[in-house]
């Protein structure tokens, strides 16, 4: 749609931080007050809005969008949303082992196996580790302090938390970068570990570089919303 305003401002309001349009409160799809947790995330999103050319692109405002998300959905149904995150717990990828080669299989361990040690330490729970893709059940009590884990997490650090938990198909990594500010360029890697170790072997074409590269795009996007939401 065209711009319509000029003038991009925060102001206080609901106990946060809401964007104004020329002195026009913004609202999320549902009608609901954009109204951000913190300043770090409101400055976020009022620079999305303030750096719209002639026409406004919902596509290039990843932070008002995900703040949306979190208004609108999660925080309104969010038992359940943070159920369906914490059931990547059931079959998180560092998990599942490669079976071969010794160089692949050295890499996931010295990548993932500190990032399972990490949970394991800060929730008190125990993994099941399988080599293949076949389903290896986890303990129960596992899965229960997992999801009571992600459960207690804030609507809108939960938003972000999806994304990553999606993007990297693991709850460990986007709980150690969430909860135990773990470096967001080596959780990606880890994360990232079989993918570049085909691309190793059999080379990589452009469509699975723009692939990866708005991936990582996303994933970058989600962890810097989740850090905001909590400063």
């Amino acid at each position: 749609m065209k711009r319509f305003y000029t003038d991009v401002t925060i102001v206080n309001a609901d106990g946060g931080f809401a964007i104004q349009l020329d002195g026009r409160p913004v609202r999320t799809p549902a009608r609901a007050l954009l109204a951000l947790p913190t300043r770090a995330l409101a400055d976020a999103v009022a620079q999305e809005w303030r750096a719209q050319g002639e026409t406004v692109e919902p596509a290039s405002m990843p932070m008002t969008g995900l703040a949306n998300a979190a208004i609108d959905h999660v925080s309104a149904n969010k038992a359940d949303f943070a159920a369906g995150v914490a059931r990547y717990a059931q079959s998180d990828l560092l998990c599942y082992r490669a079976d071969g080669p010794d160089t692949l299989v050295a890499r996931q361990a010295a990548a993932w196996d500190p990032l399972l040690d990490w949970a394991r330490t800060r929730y008190d729970v125990a993994f099941a580790v399988t080599q293949g893709i076949i389903p290896v059940p986890q303990p129960d009590e596992t899965l229960a302090r997992l999801e009571a884990a992600v459960l207690a997490i804030d609507p809108f650090t939960l938003t972000g938390l999806s994304t990553l938990v999606t993007l990297s198909g693991s709850l460990v990594c986007g709980l150690a970068l969430v909860e135990g500010g773990q470096d967001r360029d080596r959780i990606w890697q880890a994360a990232e570990i079989d993918e570049a170790w085909q691309i190793e072997q059999w080379g990589e074409d452009a469509e699975a570089t723009a692939r990866s590269a708005a991936r990582t795009a996303d994933f970058a996007t989600a962890a810097t919303f989740c850090a905001l939401a909590r400063v």
